[in-house]
């Protein structure tokens, strides 16, 4: 019986994502992705046709339409056919299924890119429409409020306070200063409440946006990137979907997807988690085992975060791709990326990136 096949070393070598804005009314969703799908393969110097596999990340609730992603594939270029798969998720699953296209073999390079308008309703009251369908979508509890649950949770078990919760959204931001493609960047005022103890400075920027990368195995991603950002490991992970059974101070989910991962194999530099309130940071952090600060802490979120730019169906896959670009610049050596999807952090994606030895 033949050996089993090693896994093949998988990088990102290029990304690329838009400006993030409170609207794009004058925009379709394919004319806000183009240009970022032009700058990505600029820069490795491949065209669509070099592509094996692409594979996007987006949500028809946003859209307001079925199958929508197909008019993104027009864009794209489906003509000749193309190895093509579509997730309604976050591109940071689109990234996964991905990854594990190239571990078969069965392609040397993936085009993952993902994308959403918010602009155009209440993102609110739209991503409702993920909770259990029964007993809490018909009470209608938006993601605020939810979010707000948890905020409260975390001050009654003594894990934080608003103070505390001001100051992640402050760092966040003021780091967010040196990121052109941010939205809300530098002194952002903590505002009303928004649903108690969340205040509008505690919650993320509604807007549009779209990002995308690419992946490479082997000596391909040496040829197309100076640096790669390996994948070491990478897992997801879920909550049960009742939130009156789970522990909404913590995140099990993340933490079982970072042991898969190789997160607590040895220490990582940066972490970009994908904490769209500030409460889920103080949960993240946690999960995460991360301790910040100038004596050999790790850096999280250097981008801003979610608390900068959250385009929904890309912030996470923002997440990756600017870890990837940290290790790609040499700024860091072994980085975190986090991304979540549905309500408190019901569903956790850990991957673990590392650049060659210096």
């Amino acid at each position: 019986m033949p050996a089993p096949r090693p896994l093949r070393d998988i990088a990102v070598v290029a990304f690329a994502q838009t400006d993030h804005r409170r609207t794009s009314d004058e925009l379709s969703e394919v004319e806000m992705l183009m240009p970022v799908l032009h700058q990505v393969l600029a820069q490795t110097g491949m065209r669509t046709s070099d592509i094996g596999f692409t594979c996007s990340g987006s949500t028809d609730y946003l859209a307001g339409r079925a199958f929508s992603f197909t008019m993104a594939l027009d864009g794209v270029g489906a003509w000749p056919p193309i190895s093509e798969s579509h997730v309604e998720m976050d591109g940071a699953w689109a990234l996964y299924e991905a990854w594990t296209k190239l571990l078969t073999g069965d392609a040397d390079t993936a085009l993952v890119y993902a994308y959403g308008k918010s602009s155009p309703g209440s993102v609110r009251d739209v991503l409702t429409r993920q909770l259990d369908p029964y007993y809490v979508a018909p009470l209608w509890p938006d993601s605020v409020a939810l979010a707000a649950l948890q905020a409260q949770a975390l001050i009654d078990a003594g894990d934080t306070d608003e103070p505390a919760l001001a100051a992640v959204a402050t760092r966040s931001r003021a780091a967010a200063a040196g990121n052109s493609h941010a939205q809300l960047r530098g002194s952002v005022p903590r505002g009303e409440y928004a649903v108690y103890p969340l205040r509008t400075g505690d919650c993320p920027p509604i807007g549009d946006g779209a990002a995308a990368v690419i992946l490479a195995a082997g000596e391909r991603a040496r040829e197309l990137c100076e640096r790669p950002a390996w994948i070491r490991g990478i897992d997801h992970r879920i909550e049960a979907h009742g939130l009156g059974v789970r522990d909404l101070t913590d995140s099990p989910s993340t933490r079982l997807a970072a042991e898969h991962a190789g997160v607590f194999e040895r220490p990582v530099d940066t972490a970009e988690l994908h904490a769209p309130f500030t409460s889920q940071e103080v949960v993240l952090r946690k999960a995460l085992r991360l301790d910040e600060g100038p004596d050999g802490g790790v850096e999280v979120n250097p981008s801003g975060g979610a608390l900068a730019a959250n385009p929904i169906m890309a912030a996470g896959l923002i997440r990756i791709g600017e870890a990837a670009d940290r290790i790609r610049r040499g700024e860091s050596d072994r980085a975190l990326a986090h991304a979540t999807s549905g309500p408190c952090l019901q569903q956790n994606l850990v991957a673990v990136l590392e650049g060659d030895p210096r």
